[in-house]
C-alpha cells in the first residue's frame, strides 16, 4: 500500500509541475498567425481551407490549413494591449506550438523604402520608461542609476551606462517578464531574440514583392502609376524592431531611436506579442511592411499608393505564405 501511495504521489507531484493545459478550445497543434492589418488576415484566411471560426469575447479565430500548416489566424487589432491580451487567449484556447506577428509599420532607417517588408531579428519597447524629474540620471535607491528598489531596471547600453534620455529624465527601462524557465524570480529583458531556426528560415526567403498592387490595373489592362511605390521594394531581414502605445509621427524621436538604438521598424503590436510568447515558452517570428519613414512628408504620395492598390497588404501576406511554405519544407530531404 505504502508503495502505491508512494506512486500516487510521484505522479500528483509531476502533475503539478507540469504547465496547464493550454487550448479550452481546441487542442490541435497550430502555428498561430496574428495579423495586425485587416486586410492582410483577409488574404490570408481567403486562401486557408478546412476553415472553422471560433469566437471568443467578440474575436473571430479562423483555424484550418495554410500551405500545408495548420494554422488559426486572429486579427489582433491596434495597440499593445489588443496585442497582449490577444496572444495570450489564442494561447490559452489553442495549442500554439509557434507565433507569427505580420502587419504594417512605419520606418526608422532612412535606407529603407515604403513597400519593403522587414524581419528584425529583436523585438524590443522603447517607451517603456522611468520618467525622472530633471536632467539627471535617476537615484530613488540611492545609487545612480539604481532603481531596483521601486522594482525597476533601467535600460543600459553596452558600456553598461543607462541609455540616453529622449527628453530630459526620460529614460527607457527594461520589462520583468516570468515565465516556467525563470521563476519564481523572473528576468529584466530590454529587447526579445525572434526564434532561432524560424530566423533562419526567414534569411532564405525570395519572395516576389510588387511594386504596384492589385487593384493598380485599370480596365484598359494600363497600370496607374499613382497607385505604384517609386522604388522597388525589398524583404530586409535582420536588426531591431520596436512597438510603443503611440501612433508615430515625430521625425525628431524616429531619428533618437535610429541613432540611440539602431532600431529599424516602429510599430504598436510585435513587442507585446514578443513579450507575451516569452512569458509562455513559445517560439516568435514577425513580418512588418514598411508604409513610411515615420514623421516625414516626402514619402506621402508612396504611402498613398501603398494602401490605395492593396499593395501593402499584397506584400505582407506574400511573405507570410513564402514563410509557410519554407517552413513546411525545411526537413525535407534534398532528392
Amino acid at each position: 500500500m505504502r508503495a502505491i501511495a508512494g506512486f500516487i504521489a510521484a505522479l500528483a507531484l509531476c502533475a503539478s509541475t507540469q504547465a496547464a493545459p493550454r487550448c479550452l478550445s481546441e487542442c490541435t497543434p497550430r502555428i498561430g498567425i496574428v495579423s495586425a492589418f485587416g486586410a492582410e488576415a483577409d488574404l490570408l484566411i481567403a486562401q486557408t481551407q478546412k476553415k472553422r471560426v471560433w469566437t471568443l469575447a467578440g474575436k473571430r479565430y479562423t483555424t484550418g490549413v495554410l500551405r500545408g500548416q495548420r494554422v488559426v489566424i486572429v486579427l489582433s487589432g491596434v495597440s499593445m494591449v489588443n496585442s497582449a491580451m490577444v496572444t495570450q487567449q489564442m494561447l490559452d484556447h489553442f495549442r500554439i506550438e509557434r507565433l507569427i506577428m505580420s502587419g504594417i509599420a512605419g520606418g526608422l532607417n532612412p535606407a529603407q523604402h515604403v513597400g519593403d517588408v522587414t524581419i528584425p531579428e529583436r523585438w524590443a519597447m522603447p517607451m517603456e520608461v522611468y520618467w525622472n524629474g530633471d536632467t539627471q540620471v535617476p537615484a530613488p535607491c540611492g545609487k545612480t542609476g539604481d532603481v531596483s528598489c521601486l522594482g525597476l531596471k533601467l535600460a543600459t547600453g553596452p558600456d553598461g551606462q543607462p541609455l540616453p534620455p529622449y527628453a530630459p529624465g526620460l529614460f527607457m527601462r527594461e520589462t520583468h517578464v516570468l515565465n516556467a524557465a525563470n521563476a519564481p524570480t523572473g528576468e529584466f529583458r530590454f529587447d526579445y531574440p525572434v526564434d532561432a531556426e524560424m530566423f533562419a528560415v526567414a534569411r532564405t526567403l525570395t519572395p516576389k514583392l510588387e511594386r504596384c498592387g492589385p487593384k493598380a490595373r485599370l480596365p484598359s489592362g494600363e497600370l496607374d502609376a499613382k497607385q505604384c511605390v517609386r522604388e522597388q521594394p525589398q524583404l530586409r531581414v535582420g536588426g531591431l524592431g520596436v512597438s510603443a502605445t503611440v501612433f508615430l509621427a515625430n521625425a525628431q524621436y524616429r531619428q533618437y531611436l535610429f541613432e540611440t538604438l539602431k532600431a529599424d521598424t516602429f510599430e504598436m503590436e510585435t513587442a507585446a506579442l514578443a513579450h507575451v510568447a516569452h512569458a509562455n515558452g513559445v517560439p516568435y517570428i514577425a513580418f512588418r511592411s514598411i508604409s513610411d519613414l515615420a514623421g516625414a512628408t516626402e514619402f506621402n504620395a508612396d504611402v498613398g499608393a501603398l494602401f490605395m492598390s492593396g499593395l501593402a497588404e499584397a506584400n505582407e501576406a506574400a511573405v507570410t505564405l513564402a514563410f509557410l511554405d519554407a517552413w513546411r519544407l525545411r526537413k525535407r530531404p534534398r532528392p
